[in-house]
């Protein structure tokens, strides 16, 4: 663990007893599609630069319990996090009915339609709040995690870092990532996503990413990441260069 990460993780307990923002349920028409998202906004997010943070659920999730089991809000109650919600989408690895809900995997998949829902979230909550374009981040897990790989080829420009839990689901996607921070996640005996991948991906982000922190975080375990994991990740974003720890 690197001591910038440690100072920082340190920070991010002395806060994580602070009140979280109420959540709200917010509601997009994108496309034909009732899209949905759960947001929580502290009140000075209207009149103070705030960090935005998107968290995709993995496939099957659900933005409820993904915000509980991110709790990114009460790690970081200054920041406006936004817990988005899939639509039933065709599994790659699993339920290949398409009857979970999760998101799409390559550019151009389901016309878009995960990507335009991105689009229109980030044009609502930039006129409803203050928001600091400097500091607007991404994570997810499994195929959120591969979905925020996707964001960040075809949105790399809107995003100053992300932090999958997944891999890089279309090799073409590699050539479109403009370097930037990122925090990959893994289980080493991950029978999902297998660590071969997640390898793969690290390896190409680290000879691909220049001067920018490619940082990781390899657990023993398997599909489900470790409880620390929220406050790892709240870290690496608090803990970027030029960046206040707001």
């Amino acid at each position: 663990m690197t001591r910038r990460l440690l100072i920082c993780l340190v920070a991010a307990a002395s806060i994580c007893c602070a009140q979280p923002a109420a959540p709200q349920a917010q509601h997009w028409q994108v496309a034909g599609l009732d899209r949905e998202a759960l947001v929580y906004a502290p009140p000075t997010a209207k009149t103070t630069p705030s960090p935005l943070v998107f968290v995709f659920h993995g496939h099957g999730g659900r933005m409820n319990g993904t915000a509980r089991s991110f709790h990114i809000q009460t790690l970081w109650p200054e920041a406006i996090v936004v817990y988005p919600q899939g639509l039933p989408t065709q599994g790659v690895l699993t339920d290949r009915e398409g009857k979970l809900p999760g998101w799409q995997f390559r550019p151009g998949g389901q016309d878009d339609r995960d990507l335009k829902f991105f689009d229109a979230m980030l044009k609502t909550l930039e006129g409803e709040y203050k928001i600091d374009k400097s500091r607007i981040y991404a994570t997810g897990h499994s195929n959120g995690g591969a979905f925020t790989y996707l964001l960040w080829a075809e949105r790399g420009d809107v995003l100053a870092a992300v932090a999958p839990s997944g891999a890089i689901a279309q090799p073409a996607e590699r050539g479109q990532l403009k370097p930037k921070p990122v925090l990959h996640i893994a289980g080493k005996n991950d029978p999902l996503v297998k660590f071969e991948w997640q390898q793969q991906t690290i390896d190409f982000l680290k000879a691909h990413n220049g001067k920018e922190p490619v940082e990781t975080y390899l657990y023993d375990g398997g599909h489900a990441f470790p409880p620390d994991t929220p406050e790892r990740i709240v870290a690496f974003f608090r803990g970027l260069p030029g960046h206040p720890l707001l």
